[in-house]
């Protein structure tokens, strides 16, 4: 009995060394971290794992292994967040004299693209603003403007104006398989402009695209106004009258029209690497918020994967500026020009490191998210990757 007692213990000591092991090997604090810290408003569970943490995003692995905490999720300004046994964190509440509690990341800073942006598959088969009150050019609150296709409404039922401004395609070159990102914009009707270029940091234009497979990712719909409908199409009217009801942008003959509905999009976000391996540069910078081609922390960022690639609300890339291919100055001198030495024979540059991201709206073919941190400026085009990603 007593031999297998000592076995017994024995394996339930091997058993703790090895989950102390495993949870030492995932989980490294930083050399500077501060022994307590005091939950203050303004504050995220993104930046106070930061201070304790090499990785941030393995906070709630952390915070769940604590079995004094009831909900690891919910910390509030006030409470105490210190290192205890074995170097796990605990947190200590404090008065909950803040309604709410702190977040993975400012909502403030994503609102706008959690209630009035989404993004669909197709757009063109919605109803449309043909014409405003008084041949306005544009309207909003107080305007009365005229929809087609909106057979069936009733008065009373309330509407959503939206606007169709981007249309996200990928594709990949023949040559070497690399993905290739693409935004276009769009005109009134929400119709391709064909006259448009864009580079992004791939050094290419639309000429690109019968190099491979086109793959449509999405239509960027933004919320423009809303509005009651007072008069359906009766007798030979074909059009259904709108009154529009809020102070928002103003509304031009080719919007769309949409139901109102209570979206579904969530409001607390739990960090956490990708659930699936996704193909190598399948994931990448669409666009930057406010139609810029460069972005930094707390920057919106539209990104090329969605939940058809196992991506959902949470999921955090390290981003990565691709690698070039540069000429072999030694090799070939510098008398050279760059297009008399072929593409294989220069030298490939390894991906450099720039930050993080971490989605917090997620579609079938795309998402959203929100540069937690970086080091260097993101640019449309960069590729995404696994967190602990190392080159």
């Amino acid at each position: 009995m007593l031999k297998r007692l000592s076995r017994g213990l024995r394996t339930v000591f091997a058993v703790a060394m090895l989950t102390v092991a495993t949870y030492a090997a995932a989980v490294e604090l930083r050399g500077d971290h501060p022994d307590t810290y005091v939950v203050r408003r303004g504050d995220t569970l993104w930046d106070i794992s930061a201070r304790f943490l090499k990785k941030p995003w393995l906070w709630p692995e952390i915070w769940q292994a604590n079995p004094q905490i009831k909900n690891p999720h919910l910390i509030y300004p006030g409470d105490v967040i210190s290192l205890a046994y074995l170097d796990r964190l605990a947190v200590q509440p404090g008065p909950r004299s803040e309604a709410a509690p702190i977040n993975a990341i400012p909502l403030d800073q994503v609102e706008a693209f959690l209630k009035d942006m989404r993004v669909v598959d197709e757009f063109e088969q919605l109803p449309y603003v043909v014409s405003l009150e008084g041949e306005r050019l544009r309207g909003t609150q107080n305007h009365v403007v005229y929809v087609r296709g909106l057979t069936g409404a009733q008065p009373g039922q309330r509407y959503l104006v939206v606007r169709p401004g981007q249309r996200y395609t990928q594709t990949r070159r023949m040559s070497n398989g690399q993905y290739l990102p693409f935004k276009e914009d769009l005109d009134y009707r929400g119709k391709r402009l064909l006259t448009q270029t864009n580079d992004f940091n791939s050094g290419w234009t639309n000429m690109v695209l019968s190099e491979g497979p086109l793959e449509k990712l999405g239509y960027e719909l933004a919320r423009i106004n809303a509005g009651t409908v007072t008069r359906g199409e009766v007798g030979n009217i074909e059009v259904t009258t709108l009154l529009l009801d809020e102070v928002g942008r103003e509304v031009r003959v080719g919007d769309r029209v949409i139901p109102v509905d209570a979206l579904a999009y969530d409001l607390q976000f739990f960090p956490h690497p990708p659930k699936t391996q996704l193909p190598v540069g399948k994931a990448q910078v669409l666009a930057v918020a406010d139609a810029n081609n460069y972005g930094g922390p707390r920057d919106v960022v539209a990104i090329s994967a969605g939940a058809r690639d196992g991506i959902d609300n949470g999921t955090v890339f390290s981003i990565w500026s691709n690698g070039n291919k540069v000429i072999d100055r030694v090799e070939y001198g510098d008398d050279r020009s760059d297009l008399s030495v072929p593409k294989g024979s220069r030298v490939q540059l390894p991906d450099e490191f720039t930050g993080h991201v971490m989605v917090f709206r997620t579609f079938d073919k795309m998402s959203y998210g929100l540069v937690m941190e970086g080091i260097k400026p993101t640019r449309v085009g960069y590729s995404l990757k696994h967190p602990d990603a190392t080159y």
